[in-house]
């Protein structure tokens, strides 16, 4: 097997891990504290090419691999969360089921805008009773008069409510039993972004719930053909999955950046604590941990690129991911001893992004039952 990056992918970790030591990170805490999206950073990353890496250099992508958008985003979150769910839910919730099931008019109308990282795109799956039971979406789209009559409501919405953002693609129940992919533009009237929520972490994310009240959309902004909408939007978490997993990978180095730096400054007992046993323990089982699932989520994004059925092993690195970046931000915190706790400390905030790792595009639960399922069990 081969484990070594191309010299492209390489360039492209070297580009974003420079961007995010140098931009990043001297503002993340400030972001953080005052919950602000980072409109800066994300012009500053259009402008490098890297809001569209897997998407063709015609629609004003990268043209890049998905192994190398998987990288850009472990190397983002190994300074910030927030910056990397924002380039990660655009490009894999938000422009890829446009990408993948838009019509050739509906591409060459909105991919040129986000490919380029100009505008940004949301997808609209989570409801208050469709979590994990994702079939179970109570939005209704009715057909009239050459629109589509669309009322309900959508929660937990990554990248919903900014400036930039050009519109949401939600899914919707068009006749009983048949789910559909309808993109809803913004300003379209009825469409209503709710305000924010006021979240654990990710606090420089922009998340938002979404109200259709009688919210008219041209019939021709259906995705793909009428009814598919489930198929395409398993198809589109799966894609999203290998993001997520990414994140876990790169906030869990993070992680330990931080914890081995602090170590070897630390003193205790009149050496640093880097040289107590204890403390190498903790970094040593970080270490091998977060090889091992670089290693799994870089198959899944390999398989992705090679066309092969990469859904097992997508859920695999999510699972792993999440759970790994949960136990490193802790044991980081627990380095770091009472500093730890404090918020001028990054490994605090790393702590609290990390939990929604095991949640978002699918709980723990859910990977687990796809892995099982795949095991005849």
């Amino acid at each position: 097997m081969q484990f070594e990056l191309t010299d492209e992918q390489r360039d492209i970790q070297r580009l974003v891990r420079d961007f995010a030591d140098q931009e990043v990170r001297p503002v993340a805490g400030d972001l953080d504290r005052e919950h602000r999206f980072p409109y800066e950073i994300v012009e500053k990353l259009a402008g490098l090419g890297l809001m569209g890496i897997p998407y063709p250099q015609e629609y004003g992508g990268g043209g890049a691999d998905n192994l190398s958008y998987a990288i850009a985003i472990e190397e983002l979150t190994r300074v910030d969360s927030s910056v990397a769910i924002t380039v990660a839910a655009h490009t894999s919730l938000g422009t890829w089921p446009i990408y993948a099931f838009g019509s050739d008019e509906q591409k060459e109308r909105l991919m040129p805008e986000l490919a380029s990282g100009r505008k940004l795109w949301a997808f609209g799956l989570t409801e208050p009773e469709a979590g994990s039971d994702a079939g179970n979406t109570r939005t209704t789209a009715q057909l009239e008069d050459g629109h589509w009559l669309v009322n309900g409501a959508k929660q937990f919405i990554t990248n919903s409510g900014t400036d930039i953002t050009g519109g949401v693609t939600i899914t919707a129940r068009t006749a009983e039993g048949e789910i559909s992919n309808i993109m809803v533009e913004n300003g379209t009237p009825g469409y209503n972004v709710e305000p924010p929520y006021r979240k654990m972490g990710w606090n420089a994310s922009d998340t938002h719930p979404l109200a259709f009240d009688d919210c008219r959309v041209p019939e021709e902004n259906l995705l793909g053909p009428r009814g598919q909408g489930f198929r395409q939007f398993l198809q589109t978490l799966d894609g999203g999955r290998i993001g997520v997993a990414a994140m876990g990978v790169g906030l869990a180095q993070g992680a330990l950046d931080e914890a081995l730096a602090y170590a070897k400054e630390r003193r205790a007992f009149g050496q640093p604590i880097a040289k107590f046993q204890a403390i190498q323990a903790k970094l040593a089982d970080m270490a091998t941990e977060i090889e091992a699932a670089r290693l799994l989520t870089y198959q899944a994004a390999w398989e992705k690129d090679q066309k092969r059925n990469f859904s097992l092993t997508a859920a695999k690195a999510k699972l792993k991911t999440g759970r790994l970046a949960v136990r490193a931000t802790e044991e980081a915190v627990q380095i770091h001893g009472g500093y730890g706790y404090i918020e001028e400390y990054p490994v605090c905030r790393f702590y609290r992004d990390a939990k929604i790792l095991t949640i978002g595009e699918g709980t723990d639960e859910v990977q687990q039952m796809v892995i099982a399922r795949a095991l005849g069990a």
